[in-house]
């Protein structure tokens, strides 16, 4: 009767041991996909955003800028680019949106994840006005443009002469309806 219960105590804190270690795995994966990034050139993060400081226009040169639409898989959203692909001067301000339509029967919300590539042009690209900036929300069955206003950095490197934004559109209707009910009082009752 010992020996089994030596092994079962075994098996627990295996378990136990397992279940931190998984934990810590997931907790580490974000700074390490992040370095992987880094390394392999994939997955480019625009970081500059807000108002742009005046630059000068090279007119002398023209960036192809293609702008690409994608679905989550548990996203339904009709979700497309106005414009699948643009000329544009660096340090021109450049201006288009994307168009989102709710075929469904409710309400949802979603949130837009960008990526640039090649990802050395993500610190050259600078997002004046981005609707990823935000949630955005939408009725059952209604369509929105979504607008994009940017800058490419004049001091983009010569060799850079196509860049790709893409956007992958998220249904986040669940995770806020999940932290509402979380924050209700306890009364018996669902709100939304």
């Amino acid at each position: 009767m010992a020996q089994l219960q030596r092994k079962h105590t075994k098996v627990v804190r295996n378990l136990l041991l397992s279940s931190v270690l998984m934990f810590g795995f997931g907790f580490a994966l974000v700074p390490l996909y992040d370095v992987f990034c880094d390394i392999t050139g994939l997955n480019g993060k625009v970081t500059r955003t807000g108002p742009a400081e005046p630059m000068l226009v090279d007119r002398s040169r023209t960036v192809s800028l293609q702008l690409t639409a994608v679905n989550n898989e548990a996203m339904p959203w009709l979700f497309e680019p106005m414009t699948a692909e643009m000329n544009i001067h660096p340090g021109m301000t450049g201006q288009t949106a994307f168009i989102a339509r709710n075929p469904t029967g409710k309400t949802m919300i979603a949130q837009a994840v960008p990526s640039v590539a090649p990802a050395e042009a993500a610190a050259y690209v600078q997002k004046i006005n981005c609707f990823c900036f935000e949630r955005q929300s939408l009725e059952a069955g209604q369509q929105q443009e979504m607008p994009l206003l940017f800058v490419i950095d004049p001091d983009l490197p010569d060799h850079i002469s196509k860049i790709t934004l893409s956007y992958t559109l998220f249904d986040i209707t669940p995770q806020l309806q999940a932290s509402h009910y979380a924050e209700q009082p306890q009364t018996g009752r669902f709100m939304l």
